[in-house]
């Protein structure tokens, strides 16, 4: 099996190298590929891909920003991977812990696994982000008749044939309700694993917002709605 692991990237040029050091220092118990989209970055992030020298890894960018989820589409269409999973570029998230996501599929347990984010004080940055990711996911468990523990991870592991079957829309962030809907609506519910995780405050970048759990759930609603 080959994984392709996919990180999005928009400004990270404080993060990005310590990104992809820790992405391609694990062992995995695969082969991999680092697919990396520098999403219109305005910073020095381009300069710094440009100087990284690794077999595994593949840059593609976009001259101008388009959001989150088109990043990800673009990395998808690119994939030469049987599976996929997106491992985003601000360090919140320990590539360490894919090997974790890996280990149902290998064992045939699994097809489509989640990294399950367990909040604390030291792993959020406020209580309303904690209360907003709750929600949308609350509302997802209700809509589907499911029960997940965290729609709005970034540690989505799943084929590259299904993901490219879902024909996701979102540009945005609304991305990660939208697979998780599509998933839902088919019957697919996610094996989920825990994870670590150290979320960054405003200060240092974070970009998601209100505004992404309305959509979100908005996303959801719609899907839940949507004839089979």
């Amino acid at each position: 099996m080959k994984l392709s692991i996919l990180m999005p990237v928009y400004n990270e040029e404080e993060r990005i190298a310590e990104a992809l050091k820790q992405a391609l220092a694990v062992e995995y118990p695969c082969e991999i590929e680092l697919v990396v989209v520098n999403d219109g970055s305005r910073d020095g992030t381009g300069a710094i891909l440009d100087a990284a020298d690794d077999a595994r890894l593949r840059v593609i960018t976009h001259p101008r920003n388009a959001g989150k989820g088109a990043a990800i589409k673009t990395a998808v269409d690119s994939a030469e991977g049987d599976y996929m999973v997106i491992l985003d570029a601000d360090l919140e998230y320990d590539p360490m812990d894919i090997p974790k996501l890996l280990d149902p599929v290998l064992d045939g347990r699994a097809k489509v696994v989640y990294g399950n984010r367990t909040f604390g004080s030291h792993s959020a940055y406020s209580f309303w982000y904690v209360m907003g990711n709750k929600a949308v996911t609350t509302a997802a468990n209700v809509l589907f008749n499911s029960y997940i523990g965290d729609l709005e991870t970034c540690f989505k592991l799943l084929p590259v044939s299904l993901y490219r079957s879902l024909e996701i829309k979102s540009k945005g962030f609304g991305m990660e309700a939208e697979v998780t809907g599509k998933l839902l609506r088919r019957k697919i519910r996610p094996y989920e694993v825990p994870i670590s995780y150290r979320a960054r405050g405003r200060e240092e970048g974070k970009k998601i917002t209100w505004k992404d759990g309305v959509e979100a759930l908005w996303i959801l609603t719609r899907e839940r709605g949507r004839k089979r």
